[in-house]
């Protein structure tokens, strides 16, 4: 783990909770672009990226989107990094970076070996067996198969166990939705402040 954990609040759908985030020094914003609880129109989410500073990553969060979609909605939202779920493919990345955007790419920590591989993505996001559940899981468990690499942990992170989660993990940093919320969807502005002071404090 670097000294300074890259941190990103995802599913951000409020002024206030964008301007929290970047108070307490979040690297990137997450805007879902997908069926989802979360969800944002690429309009409104260009409304909240207008006001991120240029040193915050802004991430446009797709599910079931191809490419090429992918790259059109985030155009529209003015981002500049695209984060991809699901099954995807090596070409997929290519085609995001080569429209100019920054890749994510997340996989459950339970995919298979393969997909822990190297495909040119900037971060690779390792997940819950069930993305998006808020679980918890064996943060250590894929420390070797993502050995080297540029990646965030994610699944089951609150401002209490998210210091441990990076220790264990030696991931490069975390990612966090349902962990700073008080209700599905809904961001709670003081649990985004202690999740990201209690992040960049385990630096």
């Amino acid at each position: 783990m670097s000294a300074a954990p890259f941190v990103k609040v995802c599913g951000l759908s409020t002024a206030q909770d964008v301007d929290i985030a970047v108070a307490h020094g979040a690297d990137a914003l997450g805007f879902v672009l997908t069926s989802s609880p979360r969800e944002v129109s690429p309009a409104r989410a260009a409304e909240l990226v207008s006001a991120v500073p240029g040193s915050v990553a802004t991430v446009a969060v797709f599910r079931s989107e191809d490419a090429a979609t992918a790259i059109r909605l985030s155009r529209e939202a003015s981002v500049g990094w695209i984060q991809l779920h699901g099954r995807r493919t090596p070409a997929e990345i290519a085609a995001v970076k080569a429209a100019g955007f920054h890749a994510i790419r997340a996989v459950r920590m339970d995919a298979e070996p393969a997909e822990f591989e190297d495909w040119g993505e900037d971060f690779l996001l390792i997940d819950a067996a069930v993305p998006g559940s808020g679980e918890s899981w064996d943060y250590a468990a894929v420390r070797e198969l993502a050995a080297g690499r540029r990646w965030l942990v994610a699944g089951g992170l609150d401002a209490g166990n998210v210091a441990a989660a990076l220790a264990k993990s030696q991931a490069s940093g975390a990612d966090v939705s349902s962990g700073v919320e008080s209700s599905r969807g809904v961001k709670d502005p003081q649990l985004i402040s202690a999740f990201l002071d209690a992040a960049k404090a385990a630096g």
